[in-house]
């Protein structure tokens, strides 16, 4: 390996150790608002969605119209049965809660889902001062009845909550090599096709 690289990751874990512990250390936001969402089984509170738990996490998605959310999401799929072992978890977005369910159906998605609609939730909770419907996860604490923002981070191209993005590096690409697709075209059987794949000239 090359041995910059290697002292490269060195300080990378250094630094990563680094900030869990000052998100350890970090002092829980003033009381928030027990904010109401709505679901395909009607609207719900903040609150309830902690589902007997202490911690919730909440993933802030765009929605239906961002490849990037999209693939946030179906990586952070694989732990949702990990997380919710001891935490509660909830995916929110902007769409209502039938188009929510239309995109969770068609990727396997196995979040609860709430909408926001881009109202209070979205502006107040947002992980980007300034940008209400930006994407990221936001971890919530519950408290005696009252609930605390106990940390947030953003997502965006390179982040550590996308694994992608350090497999794509190993082959020597960044985000500005690859931009991700809600599903990717595959060259069909030329002997399926009517003309035996003459025409076939893309892909």
């Amino acid at each position: 390996m090359n041995p910059e690289i290697a002292e490269l990751e060195r300080q990378v874990m250094e630094l990563s150790q680094r900030l869990a512990n000052l998100r350890k250390e970090a002092v829980l936001s003033a009381e928030i608002p027990d904010y109401t969402l709505e679901t395909l089984t009607g609207p719900v509170t903040l609150s309830s969605l902690f589902a007997g738990k202490d911690i919730l996490f909440a993933i802030h998605n765009m929605g239906q119209g961002c490849r990037y959310c999209t693939l946030w999401a179906d990586g952070l799929n694989g732990f949702v049965p990990h997380l919710e072992d001891k935490f509660s978890l909830v995916l929110l977005s902007k769409d209502s809660p039938e188009i929510q369910q239309r995109m969770a159906h068609s990727r396997g998605w196995r979040f609860r889902m709430a909408s926001h609609g881009g109202g209070p939730y979205a502006k107040e909770q947002t992980v980007t001062p300034g940008d209400d419907n930006m994407p990221g996860i936001a971890c919530y604490q519950k408290i005696d009845g009252k609930i605390f923002r106990k940390g947030s981070a953003e997502f965006g191209p390179g982040d550590a909550f996308c694994s992608l993005w350090s497999i794509l590096s190993l082959a020597g690409l960044s985000e500005d090599d690859w931009t991700p697709q809600y599903s990717y075209w595959k060259r069909p059987d030329p002997k399926a096709m009517e003309d035996g794949g003459d025409n076939l000239c893309c892909g």
